[in-house]
This record gives C-alpha cells, structure tokens and sequence, in this order.
C-alpha cells in the first residue's frame, strides 16, 4: 500500500506470523520526503493486555513533528518471558530492512515503552543481541541495536514491583491500584526467578555486559504504582532514581523528567519530543 507523502499516513502491516496468527505493526509517517527517524512505540498492559493502539495520540504527535512511528503487537500474557523480548528483537530488526519502503532511516532507530512497555523497550534497548531474543532472523537485517530509548513511568524491575503490590495487598490499608497485578506478574513471568533475570535494573546491579544508549525516563508523581522504593532494598532511593543512578554509573546517559501524575499522557508529549530530536 503506496504512502501518503500529503498527510500523515497510518498504514498497517504484517511483520510476524506466528502459529496462532500474525502481529500486526502500525506505522505513522510524516507528510514530506523521507528518510524520517523512526521510534518504535512498546504498548504497556502489566505484560497482559493492551495492543499497539494504546499510544495512538503520542504516535501521531510525534509523526506530526516529522518522526515515524512503528506501533506494535507482541506476544504477552501466557505466552511469557521471553516471547514478548524475542518479537521486539525482530520488529526493530524488520523495520530497518524494510527502510527504503517506509522511507525511514535505518541508522536512526528509537524505542519508546509505557509501563510494562517501558520495561521491555530498555531491555531491549540494553541486550540486542541476546541470542534468546533473536531466536527469528529478518532477511536484510541482523541488527537490533537503537539510538535511544524514551521510557514513560516504567515497571523497570518487575520484581520489586510484584514483591511491592503483594506487600500492600496484605497491609491494613491497601490501595485500589493493586487490583490484580499479582496475578499478572505470575501470569507472564511464573516466577520471581524470572522477574530477576528479565530485569534492567538488576542487570546493571550483576554488572551485566549491557548496552546503554541514551534514554530519557518521564515520570508522572505522585504514582504509587510505578515510583516506589524497593521492599528489598536498603538504599534512599525509590526504584527511578535508584535505576537512573546505576545508568549513569555504568556510563550511560539518562536523563530524568518529573511530571504532574495528572494528565501525564500529555505532559509527557514536551519532553519526549525534544528528547528525540536531540537524539535521532
């Protein structure tokens, strides 16, 4: 399907088909000669709901501000860890072999993750290449590595975030937020010895190998279900400024955006674009 050069486009692809069927990629491209930056946008969902319209009014913002979008689906809930890892691996890896087509630059490719979304975008953006998460190679590509990476109040250590709502859960007091989140942890992880392993923050606390493009984390406050301190954890800090300190540390480049919890959706708009123009 030929792309509107006079308008935004919205044009949805086909990208992987598994057995039980396909995922499906939705891209937004800037009115104008190409070849744009591209962000592809990680939808949240406690890693059991959502899908790539979640983001819709942020893709289009940023398309209209000359910046692709790739919004997608991924395997979650019962599929599990890693399958959600292993579908992002290869969207970026198939949204740069299909460059010329899209009108994109391969060479300047972004992630972008709300939530649960946030989460997988930085593990993504930290192990690309991971021979478990590009387990299906993409003919023309083998590169899954990114410029950056924009995270919207992520759940950056699923860990702490489960040990942190099953704590409440049992307190005299608990807050209405924690609804089933539990649930959905043991849904998609099955353990904690996974919620450990798939994790960035205690991948830079291993001192893992990892890679550390620059990245931006936009927090909405007060938010008890995203900005807390780890129930584990000895240190001052709660888990952004605990996880942006150990970035920093391992040498990478995060910056920090604290943001009214109300209306983050479109407070967070401002300073993501800026991040992506600085940076793509």
């Amino acid at each position: 399907m030929p792309l509107d050069s006079a308008v935004i486009s919205t044009v949805d692809f086909e990208y992987l088909v598994h057995d039980r069927g396909p995922l499906m990629l939705r891209l937004f491209r800037p009115a104008g000669e190409g070849a744009f930056p591209v962000v592809i946008d990680i939808h949240g969902g406690a890693w059991n709901t959502g899908d790539l319209t979640d983001g819709e009014a942020r893709d289009r913002s940023l398309a209209e501000a000359g910046i692709a979008v790739a919004a997608i689906d991924f395997r979650h809930a019962t599929d599990g860890y890693p399958k959600s890892s292993i579908d992002i691996n290869y969207a970026i890896r198939w949204v740069k072999a299909q460059a010329d087509e899209f009108g994109i630059d391969p060479a300047r490719v972004g992630l972008c993750g709300q939530s649960s979304g946030g989460h997988l975008a930085m593990l993504a953006a930290m192990r690309p290449d991971d021979s478990r998460y590009a387990t299906i190679p993409v003919e023309g590509c083998t590169d899954a590595s990114v410029k950056c990476v924009g995270l919207l109040w992520p759940v950056i250590n699923p860990l702490s975030r489960y040990r942190n709502a099953v704590n409440l859960r049992a307190s005299q007091d608990p807050p209405g937020w924690i609804g089933t989140i539990p649930e959905k942890h043991d849904i998609y992880w099955g353990n904690e010895a996974t919620m450990e392993e798939g994790n960035p923050l205690l991948a830079l606390v291993r001192g893992e190998a990892v890679k550390l493009p620059p990245a931006i984390w936009i927090q909405g406050r007060p938010d008890g279900v995203h900005d807390y301190r780890d129930p584990t954890y000895e240190g001052d800090h709660n888990e952004p400024e605990r996880f942006t300190g150990l970035y920093r540390d391992a040498g990478g480049d995060i910056e920090f955006v604290g943001i009214e919890n109300e209306n983050r959706g479109q407070g967070a708009l401002e300073p993501l674009l800026e991040f992506y123009e600085a940076k793509l």
